[in-house]
């Protein structure tokens, strides 16, 4: 394991794409900094990740110790770990925050970026999570391609899941709305179904059925409805709430998917000196935009920091020609 040098100039909270590539910018522009990865990756249920050219395909665990090398490569460190609070150093080291891990262990930073991503939190449907990134799907464009063709229900368990059903559509023609517990579907949305050969079918969905393989869903009325895919829309939630005391408060994300941490679009939030790339405030983004992302911010951060050291560099100069002029 890598060992946590006492400080860094940056300190990445979380070691999925947006985090190692924000590492990846860092480390090549001769930055010190440690990715703090608690190891619980979003996608490791997935079987390979897509939509990221010239990786197609590629396991998602496979992707991250790529990524993992290529920071190690530039002498950044990734290190172990679960951070439970950022707090303000307070101290004269010229660092400006201190994170704290769960074994106890500290280290200072100058900036700090967030890139913990989030979790998501599943329809309470036996048997649903058994097949959670398989054939228990949520994102037409990491997943539908594999279900091109095939069966389809979509469960109604957020705003978001008629749009998703009109996605899905483009990949099949054969799908179901399952109404769920939802409210019942508004006339207008209705009729965009309808309009794409969808069938809105009634009832709660109770069991999701199948032991290797999803087989369908049954309803509380005993109806069983052979299906090979399940469509849902997890609520999700960011893992940065330990940022609180810090005045970063996740709000309620616009879509209706869950919460985020608002930030511009550099990854900058409103308090100075932390930054945030990623799930953690982009809940949509995939893998290929949560890298740019990272990217992107750890692009930033290092500007920034350049432009601190430079407007210290120009104080020392001009005490110098002070000092030196009154010789």
């Amino acid at each position: 394991m890598t060992q946590l040098d006492d400080s860094y100039d940056v300190v990445v909270l979380g070691g999925g794409a947006a985090g190692l590539n924000a590492a990846l910018m860092l480390a090549r522009s001769r930055r010190s900094v440690a990715v703090i990865d608690a190891g619980s990756p979003r996608n490791a249920p997935a079987q390979g990740v897509h939509g990221l050219l010239g990786r197609e395909g590629m396991s998602p665990l496979e992707l991250l110790e790529l990524g993992r090398a290529e920071v190690r490569g530039y002498g950044g460190h990734v290190v172990s770990g679960r951070v439970v609070s950022v707090d303000r150093a307070g101290n004269a080291t010229g660092a400006e925050f201190l994170v704290t891990l769960a074994d106890g262990r500290t280290v200072s930073a100058r900036r700090i970026l967030v890139a913990t991503g989030l979790a998501d939190e599943l329809p309470d449907v036996p048997g649903l999570r058994e097949h959670w990134g398989h054939d228990v799907l949520h994102c037409p464009y990491c997943h539908g391609w594999e279900v091109r063709e095939q069966r389809i229900a979509v469960l109604a368990s957020s705003p978001m899941s008629v749009h998703q059903a009109l996605l899905f559509s483009q990949l099949s023609d054969d799908i179901v709305f399952l109404s769920h517990t939802a409210e019942p579907v508004r006339a207008e949305d209705a009729e965009k179904l309808v309009a794409r050969g969808i069938r809105i079918v009634d009832g709660t969905v109770v069991e999701v059925l199948g032991a290797d393989r999803l087989t369908g869903v049954q309803l509380a009325d005993g109806t069983v409805i052979e299906r090979d895919a399940l469509v849902v829309a997890p609520r999700m939630n960011t893992r940065a709430t330990f940022l609180t005391e810090l005045g970063l408060i996740p709000e309620p994300h616009p879509s209706g998917m869950g919460d985020h941490i608002p930030a511009d679009p550099v990854g900058r939030t409103s308090v100075p000196g932390v930054w945030i790339a990623g799930n953690a405030t982009d809940p949509s983004a995939q893998v290929g935009a949560a890298a740019a992302a990272g990217a992107m911010a750890g692009a930033q951060i290092n500007a920034e920091l350049v432009m601190e050291e430079t407007a210290a560099a120009v104080a020392g100069h001009r005490a110098d020609r002070v000092e030196s002029a009154s010789v």
